[in-house]
Formats: structure tokens, C-alpha cells, sequence
């Protein structure tokens, strides 16, 4: 496809999107994509890359469906569901166009928005992503935990991440190869772009509600995916570790000699042994709040050393080389 793009003087655009368990989305996500690229018909060829992730309902059934119908899409399915990371990892790979897209399949990335992707690319800028600026259907805890997601992230990193950026953006053919050359398996995909540099820019957008479906998202997923994006983007709290120490230790030596000058100066106090009790609890307590993000951080290096793939393909429609 990309040989008769060229012949015809046109570049082609790669559309990656993963798919889990989102059946009621597929033929509205298709018309929308459709009707995008029918504004560019004489300017850009588009593909869509729809990496099926372990869904157990029948959007891989409609992708095939949509597929026959639009040569245009490609179909990867994926042996289980290896995430949204993991889909987006796949969806890169495969991408041949000049600029990738990467974008939800529920429409909270509405396609329309595309355009203006596309034109900030023609500018020269070669990431361009969208910078969230409502959020209407999120509760206000949700939005809580983002911001302070965010804060913390941003404190901590070498290449701060925007703040309320989206993982919907559009990146140039040498964004996403150089992405594709990353080889760590912790990976927070929104946190990588920052690292790799290149002209960015932010398009502030509302985040849209879901078309249909149901969210998979939960406290516990964004807790792990939140945990796992700030380890894996910097070792600053394993730098925190031996300063917390230090000033445990110099507090511990500051109540000492307070207790060492009041046993001089008023005797061996009685009562003294319920403070001794919950200075004790508190420093074990922090000891294993430390420990345990030590075993996050091994638990990560444990991850890497195996080397395991971020996903597993398989099957794949539209490939020539593989069909």
C-alpha cells in the first residue's frame, strides 16, 4: 500500500487502535474513521492497524466484518489481553504509514479531532497529542487522582509528562520507530513520548464520554498503572531512601538525648514506655513502607531480566506478508 501511495504522490497515515471487549463501538468507530478520511482523499492514504486484546464478546467478529467491508483496515488479535500498553506496543509495530495515530477505540478519542492532528504535522511538529481540558462523565475522585498523578509523575521524572496529556496523538514515522526501538517491558507508553524528544505540541480538547460499552477501568488498574508509570520513569524514590534514613536517624539521636537529659535532670521517668512503644511502630512501619517499594522496583528488574515479550500475536488480517 505504501508503494502505491507513493506512486501516487500521496503519504499514508496509520490509524493504531486496540480493541477490548468493545463490540458496541466497532461500526461507529469505523463510520467516523471513514468519514475523516474522505476529507483527505486526495492528499493521504490511511490504514487502520485494530489490535483485538483478548476480547471476550465479539468485536473480533465485527472487526473481520468491518475489514471485509474496508480493505483499509488491518486486524491483529492478540493471544490474551496484554493491556492497553501492550496493544498500542503491538499496534506500532506494525505500522507502515509516514505518521501514526494512536487513539482509544470507545470514541472518548473522537476522530474528528484527527484533522487538526494532521495539520499541526504539515507545521512540522512530530508529536501531537491532546491535552484533556474536561473531563464531564469522570467523578471528581477520579479527576483527584489524576491531577495528583500528574504532580507527582512531573516531581519525580527526567522528562516530565504533560499534564492531563492523552495517549491520543499523532506521531511522525520517526517518533513511533524510534518508539518501536525501546526495549523495556514496565512501560507507561504516555510517559515514553517525553524521552524521545522530538517538536511536540498540545491540542486542547473535551474528552468525550464512551459511545457504548462498559469502561474496564477501576481504582485498583489506575493504582497499578499509576505505581508502574512513576517507577518505571524515574529511581528519584530510590534516591528518597537513604535521606528518609538519615532524618529517622537524626530524629531517633534527638529523642534520645531528650530522654538522656531528662533522666539526669528528673530521674528515670515510669510512663515513658508508651512513647518508646509508638516510636518503635512508627519507624517499623516506615521500614517496611520502604521495603516494600524496594520490592516494586526488584519486582520491575525481575520483569526486564525475563525478557518476555509485551505481546503475543495471534493472528493477523491485511498483512500481505502474513495472510
Amino acid at each position: 500500500m505504501m508503494d502505491r501511495a507513493a506512486a501516487r504522490g500521496r503519504k499514508l497515515i496509520s490509524i493504531v487502535t486496540p480493541l477490548y471487549n468493545e463490540s458496541a463501538n466497532v461500526d461507529e468507530l469505523a463510520r467516523r474513521l471513514a468519514a475523516v478520511f474522505d476529507l483527505y482523499t486526495d492528499r493521504y492514504d490511511f490504514e487502520v492497524i485494530a489490535v483485538e486484546n483478548g476480547s471476550v464478546d465479539d468485536t473480533y467478529e465485527k472487526l473481520l466484518a468491518v475489514r471485509a467491508r474496508d480493505a483499509r483496515w488491518k486486524v491483529i488479535q492478540l493471544s490474551r489481553n496484554f493491556l492497553m500498553e501492550g496493544g498500542m506496543t503491538a499496534g506500532l509495530s506494525a505500522a507502515q504509514g509516514d505518521a501514526a495515530v494512536i487513539m482509544a477505540s470507545d470514541l472518548q478519542d473522537p476522530p474528528e479531532l484527527i484533522p487538526q492532528f494532521i495539520e499541526k504535522w504539515e507545521e512540522g511538529y512530530e508529536n501531537i497529542f491532546q491535552v484533556i481540558n474536561r473531563r464531564p462523565d469522570e467523578s471528581r475522585f477520579r479527576r483527584f487522582c489524576s491531577a495528583a498523578f500528574y504532580r507527582i509523575i512531573n516531581a519525580v521524572s527526567d522528562t516530565p509528562v504533560p499534564r492531563n496529556a492523552s495517549d491520543f496523538r499523532l506521531v511522525d514515522r520517526l517518533v513511533y520507530q524510534a518508539f518501536n526501538t525501546l526495549g523495556e517491558r514496565n512501560r507507561m507508553v504516555r510517559a515514553m513520548w517525553g524521552f524521545l524528544g522530538f517538536r511536540s505540541y498540545g491540542i486542547e480538547a473535551e474528552r468525550a464520554p464512551r459511545h457504548g460499552g462498559r469502561s474496564s477501568y477501576n481504582f485498583l488498574l489506575f493504582a497499578a498503572f499509576a505505581v508502574r508509570g512513576i517507577l518505571s520513569s524515574s529511581n528519584v524514590p530510590l534516591k528518597a531512601i537513604p535521606f528518609f534514613g538519615a532524618a529517622c536517624a537524626v530524629f531517633s539521636f534527638v529523642i534520645l538525648a531528650g530522654v538522656v537529659v531528662r533522666a539526669y535532670l528528673h530521674g528515670v521517668p515510669f510512663d515513658g514506655f508508651g512513647t518508646i512503644t509508638g516510636l518503635m511502630l512508627m519507624l517499623f512501619g516506615f521500614l517496611f513502607l520502604l521495603l516494600g517499594l524496594v520490592s516494586e522496583y526488584v519486582g520491575m528488574i525481575y520483569n526486564e531480566t525475563r525478557r518476555r515479550p509485551s505481546f503475543i500475536v495471534r493472528a493477523t488480517h491485511g498483512f500481505e506478508t502474513t495472510d
